[in-house]
């Protein structure tokens, strides 16, 4: 499994802090892991609010853990309240179903890792996400 770089997770945090800020969207908190959901990087902008670090954080772990976008499990998690109620301790709290978490592909296809965008509405978040996943030349997986 190949796990993204140092280089390539600060490259996803400088586009997607870039792409809100082209959109005028509120203070964005973004958080890149590695397979296991180690932390690899993370920004966060000037007046984000204070659980916003958990909330990315939870978001990129998430994905990692299942295996699948936040798309993916907001949609599971709407099909199947009770599996999706217990993933949170699982977790240690770190499960979050909400659009803006998106596994990150190498160009082999294997996971690289995710990334966890807050800030602003889900959706938002979700095209910053993608667009530092494209822009440090990886793969967004929305599945």
């Amino acid at each position: 499994m190949a796990a993204v770089t140092l280089r390539q997770a600060n490259a996803v945090c400088e586009a997607v802090l870039e792409k809100a800020r082209e959109l005028k969207l509120r203070p964005i908190t973004v958080a890149v892991v590695d397979p296991g959901g180690h932390l690899v990087a993370f920004q966060r902008e000037d007046n984000s609010a204070i659980l916003r670090y958990e909330i990315a954080m939870g978001k990129a772990y998430a994905c990692v853990g299942m295996g699948r976008s936040t798309r993916g499990l907001q949609e599971m998690a709407q099909q199947r309240p009770y599996f999706a109620n217990s993933l949170g301790p699982s977790a240690d709290g770190r499960f979050t179903p909400v659009l803006g978490g998106v596994l990150l592909r190498d160009r082999t296809g294997a996971v690289a890792g995710a990334v966890g965008v807050t800030g602003d509405t889900a959706e938002n978040d979700e095209i910053c996400a993608i667009a530092g996943v494209e822009a440090a030349g990886l793969v967004p997986d929305l599945s």
